[in-house]
């Protein structure tokens, strides 16, 4: 376990069928892409937890009423991402968490698309805040699936 506490958000759309993993639907099915995406988000909430850097934090959009994400609160907080685009989302989400953590070193914000991301992945990304001021993993497509703060 770290000695500072490096809270984990796991930023993820509700799984609803015709709205989650949309590109995967033609092979997959509606449905099918839906339940790909419920079990990718309980892997995702899994692993942070399985980190055991800080709080967990599950993230939701539109907000946090889904059942699927409702079936994680006995572990994490829940949280809704509220509108705008994805950095105003994110940085939404990071004060919210930073406002309710201030002795945390950071955090780190992950999507529920990124399955290779697992607990020691997390653990060396938190481990790096403290002498860095962001941490990325860069994704394939050019993006990143995570990015930590301090």
């Amino acid at each position: 376990p770290m000695s500072m506490s490096v809270p984990v958000i796991v930023f993820a759309k509700a799984p609803r069928a015709g709205e989650a993993k949309t590109r995967l639907a033609p092979a997959l099915g509606a449905q099918g892409a839906a339940a790909l995406a419920a079990r990718l988000l309980d892997h995702a909430v899994a692993q942070a937890l399985a980190a055991d850097c800080g709080a967990v934090w599950l993230v939701g959009a539109p907000d946090a009423s889904d059942v699927a994400f409702q079936r994680h609160a006995a572990r994490v907080r829940l949280a809704g991402q509220g509108g705008g685009d994805l950095g105003a989302r994110m940085h939404r989400a990071f004060g919210q968490v930073f406002d309710a953590t201030p002795g945390a070193l950071g955090a780190l914000l992950i999507g529920s698309d990124a399955p290779a991301l697992d607990a020691a992945a997390l653990r060396a990304a938190a481990a790096a805040l403290a002498d860095h001021d962001a941490v990325f993993v860069p994704a394939l497509d050019g993006g990143y699936a995570l990015v930590g703060l301090r």
